[in-house]
């Protein structure tokens, strides 16, 4: 958390932004250094949106946004090299080998090339990549090349880590290892901002919670606050009031009697 008289990672002051329609509607939001903010919402809610603003892929958009307490319209490429993006997708130079594009990654933020070996190498070993270091990244998994992706957006020690669906592909030993880096990414003083519809994961790296919708803040808390607010326990609840979906009814037995109905599933 901020010391005094330190900087808040992240600001967002009445952030609106627009396509045909409005996406994000005066967003005020301020994220303190070392806390892990979970950002939640349904598809089109804006949160994609806003990480793209906050990696300055997006930079039309309406209002302020500082990074450790500068103008990032000011700043970009200063604050850029102290961020960590972690989208859903893996876009990767799929011709090289990982050690080929952390070489390249490593490069883009200067670091010293032995640095960006021993790092890279830890980590690709970390998650078991370790035999595949010299292989042509086109015959990877989408698995895999999360892992490296999630491996090139760590290398430089960013201080600010944004995380955009990043168990996207993952196997469960790997979502549990990721689990694990963000505890120890929290305790070494790092800023996360984690987007993900996975709620129950969302919930337990946590710090606090901000549910978006319709490009609006809906809630923002921690978990307690939030479910005295809501009056319920679990996040999936307090996601579904808040975003009125009606979480009384059996849509699972709903689908069921669509394949009844035509002779299917019986």
């Amino acid at each position: 958390m901020n010391e005094p008289g330190t900087a808040p990672a992240i600001e967002l002051i009445n952030v609106s932004k627009s396509y045909d329609r409005p996406v994000l509607h005066n967003i005020n939001l301020t994220i303190p250094q070392g806390q892990v903010t979970g950002y939640i919402g349904a598809n089109g809610a804006g949160k994609s949106t806003t990480v793209k603003i906050l990696t300055g892929l997006i930079t039309a958009y309406e209002g302020q946004v500082n990074i450790m307490g500068k103008d990032f319209r000011q700043h970009t490429q200063e604050q850029k090299a102290l961020i960590g993006y972690i989208p859903e997708n893996a876009v990767l130079y799929e011709m090289l080998t990982p050690v080929e594009y952390l070489q390249f990654i490593g490069g883009l933020y200067n670091m010293q090339e032995a640095v960006i070996e021993d790092r890279g190498r830890r980590m690709l070993d970390m998650f078991g990549l370790s035999d595949a270091l010299h292989q042509r990244m086109d015959g990877f998994s989408k698995g895999m090349k999360q892992k490296v992706l999630i491996t090139s957006a760590l290398l430089h020690d960013p201080q600010i880590i944004l995380m955009d669906e990043p168990l996207s592909g993952l196997d469960a030993n790997a979502v549990i290892l990721l689990k694990e880096i963000i505890g120890g990414l929290k305790k070494a003083g790092k800023t996360i901002l984690y987007c993900s519809h996975i709620m129950d994961v969302v919930e337990k790296v946590s710090d606090r919670i901000v549910l978006i919708r319709d490009g609006y803040i809906m809630a923002d808390g921690t978990m307690s606050e939030l479910r005295a607010q809501a009056g319920t326990e679990s996040l999936e609840d307090i996601f579904a009031l808040l975003t009125g979906r009606d979480r009384s009814h059996d849509h699972g037995s709903d689908f069921i009697s669509i394949f009844n109905k035509e002779g299917g599933i019986k």
